[in-house]
């Protein structure tokens, strides 16, 4: 028994003895076990910490280059034309430019000499007594402009323009607009500088969205009276979504000298009297009006020349062949109607202008008539692929149309372009009591001469900035010689009462890039 019992205590220390190693070591086990776990969860905490702060930074990197891209300039090319906005918004700038190379042919009868060949152009110049017997054909940079305009602080706008085309001859170059203008009235802009100010529906056309080469000769003499580029001036122009309205006050040229500038007003009102897509109509009424004749200075004469005169509707020969020669004037009033309509693709267009001029009164002597002249043009236009004139209200103008299909396109915008025919009918008179043929001038009477032009014109529009053009003109010049020494002495001047008129062709082409 005490062996047995000996056997068994000997057990039961064995049993309980592992138990305790067995409970000391499960313990051990526990507590490394929390103290892993405890390890992990702050590693994990680290981690998370550490992935939050990528996640923040990464969020502020990514918040910082928008902001970045945000304040970078916009750059664009708008139809070519490079065009630049703050990323605020206030300031814009657009590089604008303009080229037209133009060929003309005139189709003459020979020349001949001096005493036998009566055919003259301008008073008073003597090189244009061998020009107009024989108009150079040739070609030249109608125009080659380049320029900037914009905005700044949104309600301002500016323009700055230079011209280096010519008529007949290139030139050095001149201003062609430099003006700023407040934009903060609703429908108004107030511009003040060098400018353009709209003088009549055809003058609202841009340069290069002209139908023929040229504008009417009528137009042009209305525009010259005291509008066209780089003219001193400052006014309102306005426009709703039918009409426009402008009235400017304007001096001289820039490059022009006077004793006294000449002072005027140019006003043009407008209305889209009625527009749906199919149809449109415009009617117009403008106005130029010289109130203050330039003074050339008390020992001159004429001391307020006013002059009327104008080329045949090109400008590659630069000899004008109608022209009522200096006018000693105290003012001018011209006024003139536009109406216009559109059909689909066609465009019906004309105007009728009157220019009054009233002459100064000499101390003694004899008081002259107050002469008054007249113009007009009426003209059509067809596209044959269906792209119509668009209206521009803001110049209250029917613009170029723009090819659906144009060359140098890609995929469903490749194609030929669009094609437009035209044919104008103009007048131009400047006789004033001019008297018969073979006859001394009458007392008053200005022999100016009467200039008519039949034009058939085709346009081809490649793209938005690429267009080509060719005009044929048949011209027919009525023109007496006014004699004495008009054109200078001797046979420089033909026999008073003589035709010096002509009738002659003019075939032109054009080839123009404008952005």
């Amino acid at each position: 028994m005490t062996l047995r019992h000996s056997a068994i205590r000997r057990a039961l220390v064995a049993g309980v003895s592992l138990a305790a190693l067995s409970g000391a070591a499960a313990a051990q086990s526990a507590s490394e076990l929390r103290e892993e776990v405890r390890q992990l969860r702050e590693e994990l905490k680290e981690l998370r910490e550490q992935v939050q702060a990528v996640k923040t930074q990464g969020a502020a990197q990514f918040t910082e280059t928008l902001r970045r891209q945000d304040e970078q300039p916009k750059v664009k090319l708008d139809n070519g034309r490079p065009s630049f906005e703050s990323a605020d918004g206030n300031f814009t700038a657009q590089i604008r430019g303009r080229a037209q190379y133009d060929i003309g042919f005139y189709d003459q009868d020979q020349e001949g000499p001096l005493a036998t060949d009566f055919r003259r152009g301008s008073v008073g110049d003597a090189t244009e007594n061998g020009k107009a017997r024989d108009l150079s054909s040739g070609a030249n940079f109608r125009r080659a402009q380049i320029g900037i305009e914009g905005t700044f602080f949104k309600d301002f706008g500016y323009s700055l323009g230079f011209q280096f085309g010519g008529s007949g001859t290139e030139e050095g170059g001149r201003v062609q607009d430099v003006y700023v203008e407040y934009r903060g009235v609703k429908n108004w802009r107030f511009r003040a500088g060098a400018f353009s100010p709209p003088a009549n529906l055809d003058d609202a056309v841009g340069s290069a969205d002209t139908l023929f080469l040229e504008r009417a000769s009528s137009a042009e003499v209305s525009r010259a009276l005291a509008g066209s580029e780089g003219r001193a001036g400052i006014g309102a122009l306005g426009n709703g979504e039918r009409w426009t309205a402008s009235l400017v006050l304007t001096g001289g040229t820039i490059g022009t000298t006077a004793f006294d500038e000449q002072l005027a007003l140019v006003g043009r009102a407008t209305g889209l009297v009625y527009s749906d897509p199919l149809f449109q109509v415009h009617l117009g009424a403008n106005v130029s009006y010289i109130f203050q004749a330039p003074d050339s200075g008390i020992d001159t004469s004429p001391r307020s020349p006013i002059r009327l005169r104008d080329r045949p509707e090109i400008r590659v020969d630069g000899t004008r062949l109608v022209d009522t020669g200096n006018i000693d004037a105290v003012s001018v009033f011209a006024p003139g109607l536009e109406i216009a309509a559109r059909y689909k693709s066609l465009l019906l267009q004309g105007e009728y202008f009157w220019y009054e001029i009233e002459r100064r009164r000499p101390a003694s002597g004899p008081v002259l008539p107050d002469p008054d002249f007249f113009g007009y043009y009426v003209q059509a236009s067809y596209t044959l692929t269906g792209e119509p004139r668009k209206y521009n209200i803001q110049n209250g103008a029917f613009a170029a149309p723009k090819p659906a299909k144009y060359v140098g396109g890609k995929d469903d915008a490749a194609g030929g372009g669009a094609w437009e025919v035209a044919a104008r009918y103009s007048v131009l008179d400047l006789d004033y009591n001019a008297g018969n043929p073979g006859t001394a001038t009458p007392t008053g009477g200005i022999r100016g001469g009467r200039q008519e032009i039949w034009t058939a014109g085709l346009n081809w529009y490649l793209n938005a900035a690429t267009r080509l053009s060719a005009d044929y003109q048949h011209v027919d010049v009525d023109r007496l010689s006014p004699g004495g020494t008009a054109f200078g002495a001797g046979t420089l001047t033909p026999p008073a009462g003589a035709q010096i008129g002509q009738t002659f062709n003019i075939f032109s082409l054009r080839a123009q890039i404008s952005f």
